[in-house]
């Protein structure tokens, strides 16, 4: 291969892989055979497969050991090895994984590198008996050397530019992280920063739910769908899981093969092989993972994961510095919103005036007090659960607790439960149904069990996409027949009115001899 050939490739190639892959090309036009095979020595010291003429599709997946077969006898020798006829016949031979190498007849193998520090080997085969010339050999053991010289030179400058390309990431890293008092927008630009700045493929960053033991995934620069859904991590399991619970990097050389990693379908879509997750830790904390993926089996250089667990640490008190602002934020405003609900039960209160229909001032009163309650629980949750989300779930037990406890009427029997997604709202969402399901469960057990004594009411929440649904469903009476959804019944008004202030669509009808309360409606950004 002339030195001129391989000093273009050298400046044309943006990546090992792609410096490999024109070197094949070269080997195949210098020599000549019907393969051309590139094997270097991977980070566990076994041969793998870098290019081919022949087995693009192997590429990185087969893996050789370093004193097995044809190529591990040029790492053994140090010199060239020739198999002129019946190459599966020799005595070094070892079928590749994968591959159909029962085709081939001979072979000739040179070492990429030198004896005392071999990069790899440079492997030719034909389909025919060929017994190479000395001009042959000459020239592939000169391939040998100019390809070792091309990878070290590429190597090193790549190494001198991730360097420099790790400071900077760490300046913009720091400069972006202090400037940004947003969660979600530290958690983007984290994700953004260092997948650019590192050249990786995909970045993410779960944050612990300490309530739930899970792992969520809260941030990534992957435009996939697929990715961006995600299924939540359980602590302990997957890589990311043990990270949280040692508070230690872990390293992976290729997630598509790791038994310990999950998800191997969406790692092969995406291409992605060699993977690095780092804890998030806060005064020896854990309180989330910082994982990224490359497009190539790679080693992670000792600077590259120093960098990485400094970003990590910088990332980490910025999150909860964030967490903190929000909480005082919140405190700031909640007057602002207590006024907003007290002026919403002002208006309650001005529609029951308007209705005629109650018998006694205690049921009037009955009726606004589990309005107010409603309101009360959104609260009490929200000084429990994290930032400014509500949990559906924890709203729909309250209410149904409170409903058994305090205003359940004498001799009947109801069970409830509480079924579907863990659905978390905003807090201006969140007091919205929490009153729309107060209406929903009171409706249910006022009218539903009139006459009938024992049942259940069941609360359904499912997201699909985005659309939020909510069941309130009983199987106490059944809808009178001149039943109309639309009525001017209090409750029903209510809940049509909040409905439409959430955008949202409401039925009421039977389904198989139970009475269903739906409302659906979209989920809105976090405050």
């Amino acid at each position: 291969m002339p030195t001129a050939e391989i000093r273009a490739a050298l400046s044309k190639a943006t990546s090992e892989d792609q410096l490999l892959n024109e070197a094949t090309k070269l080997m195949d036009l210098t020599v000549g055979a019907d393969s051309a095979d590139l094997l270097l020595v991977g980070p566990s010291g076994s041969l793998v497969l870098r290019a081919s003429t022949t087995m693009s599709d192997l590429i990185h997946r087969v893996r050789i050991g370093r004193g097995v077969g044809l190529v591990g006898q040029v790492i053994k020798s140090g010199g060239p090895v020739v198999v002129a006829d019946k190459l599966q016949e020799d005595k070094h031979y070892r079928p590749m994984p994968g591959t159909r190498d029962e085709e081939f007849q001979s072979a000739l193998g040179v070492l990429v590198g030198c004896p005392e520090d071999p990069v790899g080997v440079a492997l030719w085969r034909r389909l025919e008996p060929w017994k190479p010339s000395k001009a042959e050999i000459a020239a592939a053991e000169s391939i040998g050397r100019d390809l070792a010289l091309a990878i070290g030179v590429f190597r090193t400058a790549y190494e001198a530019g991730s360097q420099s390309n790790r400071m900077s990431a760490l300046t913009e890293v720091t400069r972006s992280l202090s400037d940004s008092p947003y969660l979600e927008e530290i958690l983007q630009l984290l994700v953004n920063v260092v997948a650019r700045r590192f050249n990786y493929r995909v970045v993410t960053v779960r944050l612990l739910d300490e309530k739930r033991g899970e792992l969520i995934l809260r941030a990534t620069q992957a435009t996939n769908k697929a990715y961006q859904r995600k299924r939540a991590i359980r602590l302990g399991e997957s890589i990311a899981g043990r990270v949280i619970k040692t508070a230690q990097t872990m390293i992976v050389e290729d997630v598509q093969t790791d038994p310990d990693y999950i998800g191997h379908d969406l790692a092969e879509e995406q291409g992605l092989r060699s993977m690095i997750c780092v804890p998030l830790t806060i005064q020896g904390r854990a309180v989330g993972v910082l994982t990224s993926y490359t497009g190539e089996v790679r080693e992670f250089a000792e600077d590259e994961v120093e960098m990485l667990e400094t970003l990590a640490k910088q990332a980490a008190v910025s999150i909860e510095h964030a967490k903190l602002q929000v909480r005082n934020t919140l405190m700031q405003e909640m007057h602002h919103r207590v006024k907003n609900n007290l002026q919403q039960v002002a208006s309650l209160l001005r529609l029951q005036i308007r209705q005629s229909h109650y018998k006694s001032l205690e049921e009037a009163l009955g009726d606004s007090l589990s309005r107010i309650l409603a309101i009360a629980a959104v609260h009490e949750l929200l000084s429990r659960d994290d930032l400014d989300h509500v949990s559906i779930k924890s709203i729909a037990s309250s209410l149904g607790q409170h409903m058994q406890q305090s205003f359940m009427l004498p001799g009947k029997t109801i069970a409830f439960s509480v079924r579907g997604d863990d659905v978390y709202l905003n807090t201006t969402q969140a007091t919205q149904i929490a009153l729309i399901l107060n209406e929903m469960i009171a409706n249910a057990v006022e009218h539903g069990f009139a006459v009938t004594d024992k049942g259940e009411v069941h609360i359904n929440i499912e997201e699909r996409n985005g659309k939020i649904g909510v069941w309130v469903s009983n199987d106490g009476d059944p809808l009178p027949p001149d039943f109309d959804p639309m009525g001017g019944q209090l409750g029903l008004q209510i809940i049509r009115s909040l409905v439409g202030a959430l955008g949202g669509q409401y039925a009421l009808e039977d389904r198989l001899g139970w009475t269903v309360c739906q409302v659906t409606f979209e989920r809105q950004a976090a405050e």
